[in-house]
């Protein structure tokens, strides 16, 4: 696995639970640190991690059988040194992964995950990795 640092971040609408969204970033991803910030009138959680931080989204992509399309996504979304991708919120909530653009997609806001790592396509090869009818090549 590649190092990485994480950064995850969400808006708190004003008619959201905050206990909510929090539960959200939490069902995708194993944060060690979470604090709010207020930007102008909009408030957001931010959680950060490392690579390790991952493993959550990791497992319920395998276990959702969509690394094929978060593969494709992830790969639309990187350079040489960062990812980024966003989940929908309501989706992530009741633990689903569902992929969404930044804006419109997701009524509330998405979960944005920012990642930077040595090497992105190893990073991506590691959480969403090519599959033959389904399965990891890795796991052939």
């Amino acid at each position: 696995m590649v190092k990485a640092k994480v950064t995850v971040e969400a808006e708190v609408r004003p008619t959201e639970d905050e206990g909510k969204v929090i539960q959200a970033i939490s069902n995708v991803f194993e944060f060690k640190e979470l604090k709010k910030e207020q930007r102008g009138s909009q408030t957001y959680l931010v959680a950060e991690g490392d690579e390790e931080s991952l493993q959550k989204l990791r497992e319920l992509l395998r276990r959702e059988r969509i690394l094929d399309a978060a593969r494709k996504i992830m790969l639309s979304r990187k350079d040489e040194r960062h990812v980024v991708f966003y989940l929908h919120k309501q989706a992530a909530y009741v633990g689903r992964v569902t992929f969404c653009q930044p804006t419109r997609e997701s009524p509330l806001g998405p979960i944005a995950f920012y990642v930077e790592t040595e090497d992105s396509r190893k990073l991506i090869n590691w959480l969403a990795p090519r599959t033959v009818k389904g399965v990891p090549v890795d796991e052939l």
